[in-house]
């Protein structure tokens, strides 16, 4: 009787919450990460700008207003370069997680690797998203959607990264040495670009492997990324 009485008041309490104290609430945590994202990313450009400016002087040519040198390549190779790899972590980390299980690990599903009753079109719910009512193509697509978006966003970003990349490739070389322009596929096969590529794929690899790893072991009270503190070390995610 007392928890109805809780919950009832913990729902009349939601109800009289105005609505643009209840949408923040509710979309908390990705303001905060969109919010931290744009912070950083001006503060990157801030200071790459002012990096940037060195070097030309270095090189006896003049500086650049801010508002340029978002346009340069300096500045386009340095973003899209760690985009790239973020995207290409994820992406391919839901694809693996779909397949492959670590024991033990919160971010594995639950052994024996079988599919979720929830997956299956057979299982909808009326308020189901509409390509599992559709089924066909439609379904198909969403049902792997996650995953396409996000290596989408991995090939988006390494087109980026190879236009910025090459953009500031000539323009340092015409600084140094005067040397003529090269294209975008010119520089898609110099150890320069791939360079750049695996010192950040190797270590968002790297990061998640010991997320997965010590999420076996270690916990964070209240975090879904953690398995509930009492949980055994042996028994996988949720």
């Amino acid at each position: 009787m007392a928890r109805q009485i809780v919950e009832e008041k913990m729902s009349s309490n939601r109800r009289e919450e105005p609505s643009t104290r209840r949408w923040l609430r509710n979309n908390a945590l990705a303001l905060t990460m969109f919010g931290a994202f744009l912070l950083f990313l001006v503060l990157q450009s801030i200071f790459g700008w002012q990096t940037h400016n060195e070097e030309l002087t270095q090189f006896g040519a003049a500086p650049q207003g801010y508002l340029h040198y978002l346009g340069t390549g300096h500045f386009a190779e340095a973003v899209f370069e760690n985009w790239e790899s973020e995207f290409l972590q994820m992406g391919g980390y839901v694809l693996l997680t779909a397949y492959l299980i670590q024991r033990g690990s919160s971010e594995s599903k639950p052994e024996p690797d079988t599919d979720r009753p929830e997956d299956h079109a057979r299982n909808a719910k009326p308020n189901s998203p509409w390509p599992v009512h559709v089924r066909g193509v439609a379904l198909t697509l969403y049902r792997n959607s996650l995953s396409i978006a996000l290596l989408l966003l991995f090939a988006l970003s390494f087109v980026f990264h190879l236009l910025g990349g090459t953009a500031e490739f000539n323009e340092q070389q015409r600084l140094e040495s005067g040397a003529p322009a090269i294209s975008a596929w010119q520089f898609l096969q110099t150890s320069d670009f791939w360079f750049q590529s695996m010192q950040n794929w190797q270590s968002e690899f790297l990061a998640v492997g010991a997320l997965v790893v010590l999420s076996v072991f270690l916990r964070q009270h209240g975090s879904p990324e953690s398995k509930p503190v009492t949980t055994p070390h042996h028994e996988t995610g949720a």
